[in-house]
């Protein structure tokens, strides 16, 4: 009887110390996506400018943790193709150059259009008011706070359209491109006025799917990215302050 209490004791204390590993695990784990959204939203909105040299051990001081949250963040941020890392050397924030601008907003044209050529044929009249009313986002230039939310209301106007087309697959890969676009996007509002441009592209996209005309919606949203690319990139390359790599 005693050796069978002293096993119970024993298996008690196994339990406890596998609680104690469990917290622990979650602690790291929140650490981690602390030091995750941290550092993504800096690097989004350029707070953390392209091609900014970043060391483990700085970062660690600056977010008040150890240094292996912050690794597992950056390797985090390593696979998204935010950040890049050099062996023995530290990380770097992913440079955007000329070639990535386009080859994002090629793809974005490729399955925006299919998307909104089917939203216009299977969308609500609800869902077409939800469309329409974000579809109105402006922004007051130089002021940060205005910029986020007209860029957070612009991406959801464009995942509203994806989830119109009734395409989970679709509506994910436009999330993902929507995703890598929005510091780009920091970086156009930054330098220019995108007011005019998103109003009147916006309009025309939403009156083609009120005509439930796929053909037309298509290439209002093909017309619209492109003008997007056009102007960040004509932008970008004429301010000498840009971040942008030729």
């Amino acid at each position: 009887m005693q050796r069978g209490k002293r096993m119970s004791r024993g298996n008690g204390g196994a339990k406890t110390a596998a609680r104690k590993s469990d917290s622990q695990s979650e602690k790291s784990k929140s650490l981690t996506d602390q030091a995750y959204d941290q550092l993504r939203k800096e690097i989004i909105t350029c707070k953390l400018a392209p091609g900014t040299d970043l060391g483990e051990q700085e970062l660690a001081e600056k977010l008040q943790m150890s240094k292996t949250p912050v690794r597992e963040a950056l390797a985090r941020l390593t696979l998204e193709g935010l950040v890049e890392a050099f062996p023995r050397r530290g990380y770097r924030i992913t440079a955007v150059t000329v070639k990535s601008v386009n080859d994002v907003f090629t793809v974005r044209k490729a399955i925006e259009g299919v998307a909104g050529e089917l939203a216009a044929e299977r969308m609500s009249e609800d869902e077409l008011d939800h469309v329409e009313a974000l579809s109105v986002a402006t922004y007051v230039p130089g002021e940060q706070p205005t910029i986020e939310a007209f860029i957070q209301q612009n991406n959801d106007f464009h995942v509203a359209i994806a989830e119109g087309a009734q395409v989970p697959r679709l509506t994910m890969l436009i999330c993902s491109y929507l995703e890598e676009s929005t510091r780009l996007f920091h970086m156009g509002a930054a330098v220019r006025d995108v007011n005019p441009e998103t109003t009147t592209d916006h309009n025309r996209i939403v009156e083609a799917l009120r005509r439930h005309d796929g053909d037309a919606t298509r290439e209002a949203i093909i017309l619209h990215t492109e003008n997007t690319r056009l102007g960040l990139l004509k932008s970008l390359i004429s301010d000498r302050n840009s971040l942008l790599v030729l």
